[in-house]
């Protein structure tokens, strides 16, 4: 027998692997952090002995969920400014409720609230985009959780940097910090095309190029973008990123309400990535992502919950079971967006998007262990069919009870392992009494 460190047994395994197959009755054999071995539970534990051994029962055992756009922060800013529509929203509420209340400990305390919702959510990876990534990425480190850190740039002073050069080169020293971690990878995440110059969007695009990582930035969020761009400078924003080289395989684009067939084209045949937020253009009434079209022309398409502020929730559950039903009622057409597609755009596609797609995304002997256990064994999930669709239209984020990144157990039986749960609700009911009285 081989001694290995954990044993994980399921009902079902859900691998989203290329063929996309669901075993049942099988077994998760990890060791030192990553999957050695997935074969039926008869024969596993004849061939391993484990330290640790966990018979889950009547669960689904998935990869964790990667969250491919969030502002974690913003968790303390949760349903501050509701039903105002998006440049109210940000101009008169959020930007100057950030311009008082944003410092290293309201980015620590809200970095650490949002990291264990999304634990307790099944998100086991997140992007991030936010002020003091430095301290968002100690908050990752400390937690056991998996981020791609923004390396954030704008073109207007914030308490973070003055210059988009200063952005720029404190995201660069966060970059040189982070580089051989485990974990913890960094991106550039310039705001959007209406907030950084050409000039700024240049040097991004060489430093992207040079260094191979990622550029995430909100792009087309609104058809209003899209007007206010034309009329200034008679291009539409991805018309002007495209010219400048940014439209690649290395473009992770945001939102991406506004796009024309021949956008969604060049999308494809650069090989660039979207974010689909499903939740947070609904409430901000910023326009449809046109997923099916997206999906049929082959765009890799990944999700992401957006911030706290503009969708109350980090519930990737949630952002699934909308995005399916979304896409097919903007479609017409019910067969468009299929559980097995959106169970893919939460996983491997957001993998993919952040050039992780060999370490996570799915459960395939090599990987990382970061992998998610869901009770199925409940009256409301009762019965099940085909584990795939439950997963994405009955499943919620409350029936997730187990996560291990790395083969680290950082939520067993619902209990984070890692966080002090009672601290982050004590400081965040004082942020809460401190914001609201002002």
């Amino acid at each position: 027998m081989h001694n290995i460190d954990l044993i994980l047994d399921a009902r079902w395994v859900v691998t989203v692997n290329k063929d996309n197959d669901v075993l049942e009755q099988h077994s998760v054999v990890v060791d030192k952090g990553r999957i050695v071995d997935i074969l039926p539970s008869s024969v596993a534990h004849d061939r391993y002995l484990a330290k640790t051994h966990h018979p889950l029962g009547n669960k689904v055992l998935m990869p964790g969920l990667i969250n491919c756009h969030s502002h974690s922060a913003m968790s303390l800013l949760k349903g501050y400014a509701d039903d105002i529509a998006l440049m109210d929203w940000l101009q008169n509420h959020i930007w100057p409720a950030e311009s008082q209340w944003v410092n290293e400990e309201f980015v620590h305390d809200g970095a650490e609230l949002a990291i264990a919702e999304m634990l307790r959510s099944g998100t086991t990876c997140f992007m991030d985009m936010y002020f003091f990534p430095d301290v968002v990425a100690k908050m990752v480190n400390l937690s056991g959780m998996r981020a791609a850190i923004g390396m954030i740039v704008l073109d207007f002073p914030t308490v973070w940097a003055q210059t988009a050069e200063e952005y720029i080169e404190k995201g660069l020293r966060l970059r040189d910090e982070y580089r051989e971690h485990s974990r913890i990878k960094t991106v550039f995440a310039p705001h959007a095309p209406y907030t950084v110059s050409e000039t700024s969007l240049n040097q991004i695009r060489m430093l992207s190029d040079e260094m191979d990582l990622p550029v995430t930035m909100h792009i087309h969020e609104t058809q209003s973008e899209v007007d206010q761009a034309l009329e200034s400078t008679q291009k539409r924003p991805l018309q002007s990123l495209n010219e400048i080289g940014l439209v690649s395989p290395n473009l992770v684009a945001v939102h991406m309400t506004a796009l024309t067939d021949d956008e969604i084209e060049l999308l494809a045949k650069t090989g660039s990535h979207v974010v689909h937020c499903p939740v947070s253009n609904l409430k901000l009434a910023s326009g449809f992502c046109p997923l099916a079209k997206l999906l049929k022309a082959k765009v890799n398409v990944c999700l992401g919950t957006d911030g706290s502020a503009s969708n109350n929730d980090l519930d990737m559950f949630g952002e699934m079971k909308t995005a399916a039903l979304l896409a097919k009622g903007v479609a017409a057409d019910a067969s468009c967006a299929t559980a097995d597609e959106i169970i893919r755009m939460a996983t491997i596609n957001g993998a993919t998007a952040l050039g992780l797609q060999d370490d996570i995304g799915s459960i395939e002997t090599g990987k990382a262990a970061d992998l998610i256990a869901i009770d199925f064994s409940q009256l409301e999930s009762m019965p099940v069919y085909n584990p795939v669709s439950h997963l994405v239209y009955n499943t919620s984020r409350d029936q997730v009870t187990d996560v291990w990144v790395k083969g680290r157990h950082l939520l067993k039986q619902r209990s984070l392992t890692r966080l002090d749960e009672a601290e982050i609700i004590r400081k965040t009911k004082a942020w809460n009494a401190k914001i609201a009285s002002h």
